[in-house]
Formats: C-alpha cells, structure tokens, sequence
C-alpha cells in the first residue's frame, strides 16, 4: 500500500484536517489546521477533497519516504524541499517514487509548512476529524521518526494546476479586530491598537502570548464567570498580558475578551513565530 515512511521531525509534526466543529456543548473545540488556507490550498492542488488530513509541519526538519508512488504538494511556511539532492519548489506539484525521500528544510519565513500527498491521510478520525487536537489531546499522535502514515482515498478530483507562487508573508503585519464583549473590563482597551506587540515564547496552536504593555484591569468589577470562546479571541489575564486564541483553545474562558481578531486574518496568526512583531487595528 503507498504511504509515508517518516525518518525525521523537527517541531511539532501533526495530523490536521478541516477540524471537529459542532461539539462546543461536549466541551470539543474545532481545533483543525492552524493557518486554514495554506490547508485548503495543499488539497486544492492535488484534487483531494476538502477536509482531507494532511501534514501540518512546524519549523521545518521533516524527512520522509514514499512507500510508493505519491503525489504531494507543501503550502504555507516556504521551507527548502529536497527530493534526492534535488531542490524543489513549494507551491508545486510534485512526484515521489519509491523509495524517494522528501526533506523540508528551515523556512526562511513563516511557522508553519502544510504537506499534503493525493488521496489524504488515512489516519484514525474521531468526531469526524483526523485533526490532533494538542489541548484536549484528541487525534493522532504527534507523528515521531518510523511512522508509517497510510495514504487515504480522498483525492477523487482532477489536478488542474502545475504550481502556485510561494508563500510571501509581510514583516510586522497589521492584523484587523473588532472590539470584545468586555473591552470594558480594562480601562485603556485602546492599548490593543495603540502599541506594537511581540509574540511570547509559550506561543502555541493554543494560543499566542503577546508582550508589550500590560492593560489595566477597571476598578470593581470582580470576577467573570466562564463564558463560551472562539479562534481570535483576545483574552486578558490578570497579570494584563494578552493571548489571542488559537485552533486548539479551550471552549470557555473566564478573562475579560477586549477585542477578537477578524476570522479571515487568524490564518496570518498561525504563521507568526515567537520574537516576530505585529500590530492591530481596528476592523
């Protein structure tokens, strides 16, 4: 059967799809992959159908071997792809052999790599999703070295399209909000669009923690009960450090929300590494 032979990771290696929406009630977020375009865009590529699972590859550093012949394409993240000393693009269409490795290198730019191969992963679903979802510790495993990862039947439409530009991504970007629903819980919600913010190192598909300078609570107003949450959300801790929700946030949050990142920007969020700068405006 052709599939994927993995002899080497570097970060975080994961199987994502179009995630598991519908279960909020049951305390299941969507989780699903994090910078959703460059996702879509990998099976677009190949023909497979939408919610087919694929690689979500941090930083680089994997290495695998097709098992048999296999067709793949790598969005998102611009990393250096080598097949067999031979340097290729991402964005392309491109054929493995077998026995042929692929090798993603560093990217120059960007978090997160997206490898999807024709026909999706077969990996185990649960809810009706492949994806790992690193909060509740749903889905496959993290993918480790001498993983055999099957090839799956989703790749049913016809592939149209030889490559696509790589992946530019902007410096500092500006990333659009819309005010919270307890933007008045802090008396200087302003600050959200008024500094320049620095992406922490305890970012995750969680969440980003931004640095910068803190807001200040308002006076009186106690403590929030849990309310429902959503990606791009902006919560406020006490110590006035704020986390923008990722694809893997929890489904309740008891911190004040003073703003919420416009969905279709959350895509650039993912692509953000820790030390990297960004601003908001408001939408």
């Amino acid at each position: 059967m052709s599939g994927l032979l993995v002899h080497a990771v570097g970060g975080p290696c994961l199987v994502q799809d179009a995630g598991r929406p519908g279960h909020a009630a049951i305390g299941v977020g969507v989780s699903g992959a994090a910078d959703r375009s460059s996702y879509a865009l990998a099976n677009r590529m190949l023909g497979n159908a939408p919610g087919a699972a694929v690689l979500e590859v941090t930083l680089g550093g994997l290495e695998v071997e097709a098992t048999g012949v296999a067709w793949v394409c790598v969005t998102g993240a611009p990393a250096p792809l080598v097949i067999e000393g031979r340097a290729e693009p991402t964005g392309a269409v491109l054929a493995l052999r077998p026995g042929q490795r692929l090798r993603l290198g560093l990217p120059a730019t960007g978090l997160r790599s997206y490898l999807a191969v024709r026909g999706g992963l077969d990996a185990p679903s649960l809810l009706g999703s492949r994806s790992r979802d690193t909060l509740a510790g749903l889905g496959p495993a993290p993918v480790r070295a001498g993983d055999r990862l099957r090839i799956g039947p989703d790749g049913t439409g016809e592939m149209l399209v030889d490559a696509v530009p790589a992946k530019v991504y902007d410096e500092r970007p500006v990333l659009r909000v819309v005010p919270g629903p307890r933007a008045d819980w802090v008396a200087d919600a302003d600050r959200l669009v008024e500094q320049v913010w620095r992406v922490g190192a305890a970012s995750d598909r969680v969440g980003l923690r931004l640095e910068g300078h803190p807001f200040t609570a308002s006076p009186g107003r106690g403590e929030l009960p849990s309310e429902g949450a959503l990606r791009g959300a902006i919560q406020v801790p006490p110590g006035g450090g704020p986390v923008v929700f990722g694809p893997d946030h929890p489904v309740t949050g008891g911190y004040p929300v003073v703003g919420v990142v416009v969905d279709a920007d959350t895509d650039r969020l993912a692509q953000l590494r820790p030390g990297e700068e960004l601003r908001f405006r408001w939408a």
